[in-house]
């Protein structure tokens, strides 16, 4: 490919992308490069993305092809793309779901058709105490508590795993969105946009969805989203803030935007002493850093929706190291 001087994108060899914001055709790039690349600095002409292997996992969770990306910096790029990019981008993207969780048989069982890559885990030193057997099939047994350090551990190895295992059903709590918010009574409907993200969270119920981050611009109606997770979810909800402030924000917006009653929630302070009681269904609480513990208690995977702080930095796809597996 010839250069092409209207194009907004410069692509270089260590995988940094430069982006001329003054271009005609930056919006489009630039929503099209957000798919799968890092926006690192955004001086007030230039930004500079980069592409890596977390970046285009995240991308491949969400079902972006490696093609799809290759052609991106291809259409918007200035130059020829440096052969060893699109190395990268085909070799990273190939990593993610080699590796499988799935269930079956009440076990949790790490799968591939990579016979000799499942041998690399069974013997990794960081894998080996998580792992609990192997089947003939090859297949290796895990230990359900450990689902999520499995799955940070394979991030580090370079083969993050496609989770597959599901969710056991929480106890069910019936949330509807509301068409009027109960406060004013003014008309109240999820924007397109947020529709779209709660559909891509819940994956209509299927393994594939019920863990991950939702990454929203601030203002972009976050909680809304969450209401509207909480809705198709149809369960019990622990919500996880870094404030009060926040907590009082998820309260206010759940007993104007949804179903739910009022006296249903409850707020939990940090380190509170006390349960709550079986009846409050939504318990928006603040949190603090886990601290160090000697032994912790096996945990099963729930299907209870989980959703966390909203100040997030991009993730990896949903490892969910160190809690239990609630949707």
């Amino acid at each position: 490919m010839s250069r092409n001087s209207a194009n907004p994108l410069i692509v270089q060899g260590d995988r940094t992308i430069l982006v001329e914001v003054d271009n005609p055709r930056y919006a489009d790039a630039r929503d099209a490069l957000a798919r799968f690349a890092e926006l690192e600095k955004s001086p007030e002409h230039i930004h500079t993305y980069r592409i890596t292997p977390l970046s285009l996992w995240n991308a491949a969770a969400a079902g972006l092809a490696a093609a799809e990306a290759v052609d991106v910096l291809e259409r918007f790029g200035k130059y020829p793309l440096p052969g060893n990019v699109r190395a990268d981008i085909f070799d990273y993207v190939s990593r993610y779901g080699r590796l499988k969780l799935v269930r079956e048989d009440n076990q949790l069982l790490l799968v591939s058709d990579d016979r000799p890559l499942l041998v690399e885990v069974q013997h990794h030193p960081r894998l080996a105490p998580l792992i609990i057997g192997h089947r003939a099939d090859g297949a290796l047994v895990v230990q359900p508590a450990q689902r999520g350090h499995i799955k940070h551990a394979l991030i580090q190895l370079g083969y993050p795993a496609e989770d597959l295992a599901g969710y056991v059903d929480g106890a069910r709590l019936e949330v509807a969105l509301r068409s009027t918010s109960a406060e004013d009574g003014v008309p109240f409907a999820l924007r397109g946009y947020q529709r779209d993200a709660a559909a891509a969270f819940h994956a209509a119920g299927s393994a594939r969805g019920g863990s991950g981050v939702i990454v929203l611009p601030c203002g972009a109606g976050k909680t809304l989203v969450g209401l509207a997770v909480m809705a198709g979810l149809q369960c019990h909800t622990l919500i996880l803030t870094p404030s009060i402030v926040a907590a009082r924000q998820w309260i206010r917006e759940i007993l104007d935007k949804t179903s739910v009653p009022s006296g249903s929630g409850r707020r939990v302070q940090r380190r509170a002493q006390r349960r709550p009681a079986d009846h409050h269904h939504d318990l928006p609480g603040t949190y603090l850093p886990p601290r160090p513990r000697r032994s912790v208690p096996p945990l099963r995977a729930v299907r209870r929706a989980r959703l966390g702080p909203d100040r997030v930095r991009r993730s990896a796809p949903a490892p969910s190291a160190g809690l239990p597996h609630h949707r």
